[in-house]
């Protein structure tokens, strides 16, 4: 995993989560300039702590191995996994910022008595033995949602998991990325040097094997403080569901109209100027498919956005618009051309909506006060009683239970409101049974309030 999926995976609010009223009654306001006898123990108590020392993890403890990138090389690496004993840590690094995809362009795997293997999944392209070797053998990886389609693709998917990301979230932990993590369980601090590092290059420099080595030098220690932790809270069986639920996750399915995320398409105001969009991102999309680039290195989305706002009817003109000037950009105008010129002939009835077509979901949140006021309600409702299960319990609402299931049975509950219907409700947009058990009686009384409160 690079520096830069575990900055991605700091505890950030989902953007559908419910947010605290931060509104307080004056009269529990302490006086600021006044700290009561409670807050002064704290102060105290807290400067008596001493300072933590973070010990910096720079060399693998049993040396750096050499990249398996042989087909001899990767039958000996197996048969020494398959000799080891307990769980293997997992990771992979990707470059999905230079690449076009997600594949993997190293694998690395840890576990004792074998010790650290990276290979070179360019030349080493079946992982399948591996996967054999490993069929009963838990593997720990962090943030598995990201690592394991890439892993799929090279043959290896693990039947056991244990996600120390997942974990961390469970435990409450703030800020759950993988140098935090090991930093404040384990003391030990992570090299990140390598964040933004192109894994596509060859060879691999020797300090880009050394960070990937160290990714994995201590997942193992890791997984163990946590699950202890997890036991401790009565959790674990909770991981467990949550882990079972990564594995058993099929791809997602194929995103209707991606060409609408193209970042500030809000500025774009007409249909046209959107087929203008649609047009120059298909003909970018086809270009970085073909080049095995990430699209963005081959026209950004500012300069599509421009493109559709401005209309060129010219290279000339197309040449002047910034994000058209780089040389990568420059090598294509043509295309870019002709992308415009389909988007200006295309009839009327062609055009794209002005905004994205409804799903098969609720329409978004900060329209229904307006449309549907009771529904409104019901959400404001289900959202509070989840928030405060969630503060309970030390964890983050969205992982208490997904927005999406709240949204859904929000618009639309069911018609006999009661526990055992609510609960069916959310088991079948996915919620996992502890998250049932959890907040089904909860939500049930909050949504039967709100029937009673209209039928007043």
């Amino acid at each position: 995993m690079s520096g830069a999926d575990r900055a991605r995976n700091a505890n950030v609010p989902h953007p559908d989560a419910a947010e605290p009223d931060s509104a307080q009654p004056d009269a529990a306001q302490p006086d600021a300039a006044q700290p009561d006898a409670a807050q002064l123990d704290l102060a105290q108590s807290d400067a008596a702590q001493p300072e933590r020392t973070v010990e910096p993890l720079l060399e693998p403890r049993d040396g750096l191995p050499p990249l398996v990138d042989s087909a001899e090389a990767l039958r000996t690496a197996t048969e020494a996994l398959a000799k080891g004993t307990g769980p293997v840590a997992v990771d992979a690094e990707r470059a999905s910022g230079f690449r076009y995809g997600h594949r993997a362009f190293l694998v690395q795997f840890r576990r004792a008595g074998a010790g650290t293997v990276l290979i070179d999944p360019v030349a080493c392209t079946d992982l399948s033995g591996i996967d054999a070797a490993l069929a009963d053998t838990e593997a720990v990886l962090h943030a598995a949602s990201q690592d394991l389609p890439c892993l799929t693709e090279l043959g290896y998917r693990p039947r056991q998991l244990f996600d120390t990301e997942v974990a961390g979230r469970l435990l409450g932990y703030p800020r759950v990325g993988l140098a935090t993590l090991v930093e404040t369980t384990l003391g030990l601090g992570l090299e990140k040097s390598h964040s933004a590092a192109d894994w596509s290059t060859r060879p691999l420099p020797e300090e880009w094997l050394r960070y990937a080595a160290l990714d994995v030098e201590v997942l193992v220690d890791l997984r163990d403080v946590l699950a202890a932790q997890l036991g401790e809270q009565g959790k674990l069986e909770w991981a467990r569901q949550e882990f079972a639920a990564e594995l058993s996750a099929g791809p997602p399915p194929p995103r209707a109209d991606p060409w609408r995320r193209t970042s500030g398409i809000h500025r774009v105001r007409s249909r046209r100027s959107l087929a203008v969009v649609r047009e120059l991102w298909l003909e970018r999309d086809k270009i970085a498919r073909r080049r095995d680039v990430s699209p963005t290195k081959v026209l950004s989305d500012a300069a599509i956005i421009e493109a559709a706002r401005v209309m060129p009817s010219g290279a000339d003109q197309l040449a002047a618009i910034a994000g058209f000037t780089s040389r990568g950009a420059r090598r294509h105008l043509p295309e870019w051309l002709r992308a415009i010129s389909r988007a200006r002939a295309q009839p009327d009835r062609a055009l794209p909506a002005a905004s994205a077509p409804a799903g098969d979901g609720p329409p978004p949140a900060h329209r229904w006060q307006e449309r549907d006021p009771e529904a409104f309600r019901r959400l404001t409702a289900v959202r509070a009683v989840v928030a405060a299960l969630a503060d309970e319990h030390s964890l983050p609402v969205e992982n208490l239970l997904q927005p999406d299931a709240v949204r859904r049975l929000s618009w639309q509950p069911p018609l006999d409101v009661s526990a055992t219907s609510v609960a069916g409700e959310l088991t079948g947009y996915g919620a996992r049974p502890w998250q049932v058990e959890l907040t089904a009686m909860p939500i049930a009384k909050a949504l039967l309030r709100i029937e009673e409160k209209g039928d007043e």
